[in-house]
């Protein structure tokens, strides 16, 4: 696990667009979601961040959320977006999230 931290903050830093799969989504993918999950006030996810999540491993992505604060990514935001949505089946790592 340690090396996908490394993995995804070289992401963010890289210039180039470059995409790794991750949960049966890939890395740009996912950056359509940004928007919805950072900030103080986040602006409702986008339709294309709702097809991303719906195509997307979710039970993974969650599993992953130590992570997601080295993306900028508040983990207590994604299952409010997973909600907005229309996800009715939210996955047990995902309903931690808010904690």
């Amino acid at each position: 696990m340690p090396a996908l931290a490394i993995v995804l903050a070289a992401l963010v830093l890289t210039e180039e667009p470059t995409t790794i799969p991750v949960c049966n989504t890939d890395t740009n993918s996912l950056e359509k979601c940004r928007p919805a999950v950072t900030g103080n006030n986040p602006p409702p996810p986008g339709n294309e961040c709702c097809l991303v999540l719906r195509a997307a491993n979710l039970e993974c992505i969650c599993r992953l959320k130590s992570y997601l604060p080295v993306l900028a990514i508040d983990p207590s935001k994604v299952q409010a977006l997973l909600s907005k949505c229309g996800s009715t089946t939210i996955p047990p790592a995902c309903q931690a999230l808010k904690n």
